[in-house]
């Protein structure tokens, strides 16, 4: 079993900037893949990005030039640059980690971009 533990969602004004955090514990494999996905009210769960353990990325195209996934290995993390945000944007914003045939998601944390 691994744990996801999420962290760095909030309020944020339009053209403002948040980073999220996501700290994976237990049964960490090497080569997983972690990354975030979102789910806005009343819409399905849709993919942000992703990571590999080796440095490949996978974007949805809307968060492009404006969100940065990054982790780190040795402490089983990976986060989230988000800037430029915008209204829509706004949404529970999972940590998602797959090992092997095993997928495991985080609670969520809410991100809301308002004035």
């Amino acid at each position: 079993q691994v744990q996801l533990v999420e962290s760095g969602g909030g309020l944020v004004q339009p053209g403002g900037s948040l980073r999220l955090s996501c700290a994976a514990s237990g049964s960490v494999f090497v080569g997983n893949i972690m990354g975030w996905y979102r789910q806005a009210p009343g819409q399905q769960r849709e993919l942000v990005a992703t990571m590999t353990s080796g440095g490949s990325t996978n974007y949805a195209e809307y968060p492009k030039g404006r969100f940065t996934i990054s982790r780190d290995n040795t402490r089983n993390t990976v986060s989230l640059r988000m800037t430029s945000l915008k209204p829509e944007d706004t949404a529970t914003y999972y940590c998602y980690c797959r090992q092997a045939t095993q997928v495991y998601w985080g609670q969520g944390t809410q991100v809301t971009v308002s004035s």
